[in-house]
């Protein structure tokens, strides 16, 4: 049994992760923005714990982090949580980018400076699930496709750096996927949102699952998983 630790097990692809290590009676660690929120996902994941960080303030994260108890390894760090706004540059403001960045970007590069530690003593996994637009950035895509070209090179430096440590780390690039996010985001776009369009966030969980079950004599270190209907 393994030890996880994951950001956004509240909706989406996060959850569905959640879900799957916990029926296989996995070790739950939960990322929560705040007290009201870690009360849902105990309740919704029984035998989890709950760590109580705000995403969308990494500068405070080494404080919060170091008021609550931690595990004393992970077998894997899942940086699922992310936030999308759309907008043009010509008319997207600086606040919005900052809400972007900090919390698909330097959030995750906070946690897992404070927690890799932890990833280290497991010789364990990090996986950033980033996005398409990860890879190329539409126009009205233009911060949030920023923040996650900023996460795979994120991605890509710390595996360079970690490897000799036997930690594997791992990038996932899911097309649209049918979660909340993705409805907000055809709000944004003016558009009609039908789930069944989309990848199920359950089988992009099949994916991340793969990568970290995957045995210790290979990496899975990028893997888009595109739309298939």
């Amino acid at each position: 049994m393994g030890t996880h630790l994951i950001t956004g097990a509240g909706s989406g692809i996060g959850a569905a992760v959640a879900r799957r290590l916990a029926e296989r009676g996995e070790d739950l660690w939960l990322l929560a923005r705040d007290a009201g929120r870690a009360k849902e996902l105990a309740a919704r994941y029984p035998g989890a714990r709950t760590l109580v960080g705000d995403l969308a303030t990494p500068e405070k994260l080494d404080w919060a982090l170091g008021k609550q108890p931690l595990p004393e390894r992970l077998d894997s760090l899942m940086h699922i949580a992310g936030v999308l706004e759309l907008g043009a540059i010509g008319d997207l403001g600086a606040k919005s980018w900052q809400r972007q960045l900090a919390a698909n970007l330097v959030s995750p590069a906070e946690l897992t400076r404070l927690l890799l530690p932890l990833v280290r003593v497991a010789q364990g996994h990090v996986v950033f699930v980033n996005s398409g637009a990860g890879l190329r950035a539409n126009p009205e895509w233009g911060a949030y496709a920023a923040s996650k070209h900023g996460l795979k090179a994120l991605a890509d430096a710390l595996r360079g750096e970690e490897h000799g440590n036997g930690v594997r780390v791992t990038s996932v690039y899911p097309g649209r996927t049918a979660t909340p996010m993705q409805a907000s985001t055809h709000q944004q776009e003016g558009k009609e949102y039908d789930p069944a369009r989309w990848i199920d966030p359950e089988s992009v969980a099949t994916a991340i699952l793969t990568a970290v079950d995957l045995p210790r004599d290979a990496e899975i270190n990028d893997l888009s998983v595109r739309p298939g209907r």
